[in-house]
């Protein structure tokens, strides 16, 4: 992984020690790898099948020490929260640990080496939040090999500064925070013992909750956004205990206050049901696989009572929720003029919004903003992304050869037509005549969009199609009467 994509970077608050460090404390210009000229022979000082040198990364991590001992002796008392610049060779040497830390060799050395320590240290200690950040990366870089994932999820130390960096005011550490933290929640053997971490650590969902409620950067909203939606995917009681309000007060990370925020006691607890909401506003436009991030984490919270609850008992969030993903179907997903093939792109983002508007729809049909006669386009857009998965099915067969074992059908796919249809069923069977009448007026049904509603739904949902066809029928007789003709099942 490079500096740029770097997955999670972590720290921790020991202090660090010069004992055991081969580098030479007394050194002020480090050489850069290949390996420096020194005592042992360049194959000797080669760390594993690399060309990297061991004696430079000893000197360039004993000239880190150095760097915040220097720090914390040069700030007065009275400035021990202020920031300090990190000096441009420093900065070049300790980013060439960075992305040295990208080998696996290199990686199984620093663990042997106890760097987690030393970085650990070292952010306890930092006033710069750009060595913050490159050292909870470099922290990101080594756990993705699951041997030195296991390492670093073990000290108890790094996972309990790791989460109190969350509530750090700087985005490129929150940043590299939050990809450590996703790193080591997708490796099964360590992410059960990160989550009773998070669990007890009650100022994470605050924390994070803050991210996604007031952060504008793209980045760092999608990857907060991935880690509550690991979060969540592992574990449905914490996933309950955040919507319930087990929201601790947000402590301070080490050294790093969190800037332009209250003290957390005057601080009032924020939901997570908004809080997603505001992150995906942001994300719309800029991110469509963000945005798919936090559609999945409503499609999660409403598999759950509290979740769903959250969202529709207060009015104000419900139609703001109802509002965004309505706009989202009707204006940016499956348009008139876009090719039947679009469906694959959009299926994984269409799903989880159709789940939520439909879980939303059967708890709160009396809510003024999701009443159908306010929703036109939306049963329009229902209808057209099923004649889309229909002529998308249809080439798919037509592409197959005759006896082929081929595995017929896309999961996405077949999982978005569930939910359009279970949705559309529901909405069917409460349209009342004038609405119907208003959908024939706007063109919303016509011949083959009926066809197409009827054909989808009738095998699974004939009571919400009869009920269909009879409102119909006072409405538009002759549109009724083809329907039964292509469909004599429907005949009383």
């Amino acid at each position: 992984m490079e500096r740029s994509g770097v997955d999670p970077g972590d720290s921790g608050s020991s202090s660090p020690s010069l004992d055991g460090l081969p580098g030479s404390p007394g050194m002020h210009r480090n050489p850069s790898p290949p390996p420096s000229e020194g005592e042992e022979s360049a194959e000797g000082d080669a760390i594993g099948n690399t060309v990297y040198s061991k004696h430079w990364l000893f000197s360039t991590l004993t000239r880190l020490i150095q760097v915040v001992s220097d720090q914390e002796g040069g700030s007065g008392a009275g400035d021990s929260e202020a920031q300090l610049d990190l000096d441009e060779e420093v900065e070049s040497e300790i980013c060439k640990v960075w992305d040295m830390s990208m080998d696996q060799d290199v990686a199984r050395f620093l663990q042997e080496f106890k760097a987690a320590d030393i970085l650990l240290g070292v952010i306890g200690k930092s006033k710069s939040s750009r060595l913050t950040e490159i050292c909870v990366g470099v922290l990101g870089n080594i756990a993705c090999f699951p041997e030195t994932c296991q390492s670093i999820s073990g000290n108890e130390d790094l996972g309990e500064v790791l989460l109190l960096l969350l509530g750090d005011s700087d985005p490129p550490t929150l940043l590299e925070t939050s990809r450590l933290l996703l790193t080591c929640l997708s490796q099964p053997s360590v992410a059960p013992c990160w989550v009773e971490r998070i669990r007890q650590q009650k100022s994470v969902c605050e924390n994070l909750c803050f991210v996604m409620s007031s952060s504008t950067n793209v980045d760092l909203l999608v990857k907060v956004g991935e880690v509550v939606d690991k979060l969540f995917d592992l574990d449905e009681e914490l996933m309950r205990s955040w919507i319930r309000g087990a929201r601790g007060s947000a402590a301070p990370s080490p050294g790093h206050p969190t800037a332009d925020r209250e003290p957390a006691n005057d601080t009032p607890a924020l939901d997570i049901a908004p809080c997603v909401l505001e992150a995906a506003k942001q994300l719309r436009s800029d991110s469509p696989d963000g945005l798919e991030v936090y559609m999945h984490i409503l499609q999660l919270l409403t598999t759950v009572d509290e979740g769903i609850q959250a969202i529709v008992l207060s009015v104000e969030v419900g139609e703001e929720a109802w509002s965004l993903l309505c706009d989202v179907v009707c204006s940016d997903l499956c348009q008139p003029d876009d090719p039947p093939i679009v469906i694959h792109e959009q299926k994984t983002l269409l799903a989880p919004i159709l789940a939520v508007l439909s879980a939303m729809f059967v708890c709160q049909a009396q809510h003024d903003y999701s009443k159908m006669d306010k929703n036109l386009p939306l049963i329009g857009s229902l209808i057209r992304v099923l004649q889309y998965l229909g002529e998308c099915q249809q080439r798919e067969t037509e592409r197959r050869e005759p006896g082929s074992e081929e595995e017929a059908g896309d999961n996405h796919l077949k999982i978005l037509k569930d939910t359009c249809c279970e949705f559309l069923a529901n909405i069917l069977t409460e349209l009342p005549k004038d609405t119907v009448s208003e959908l024939v007026q706007r063109g919303y049904l016509s011949e083959e969009t009926c066809s197409t509603a009827v054909q989808s739904l009738l095998s699974l949902y004939s009571t919400a199609t009869r009920h269909f066809l009879a409102v119909l029928s006072e409405v538009d007789e002759k549109l009724a009467e083809g329907l039964l003709k292509d469909f004599p099942s429907l005949r009383p």
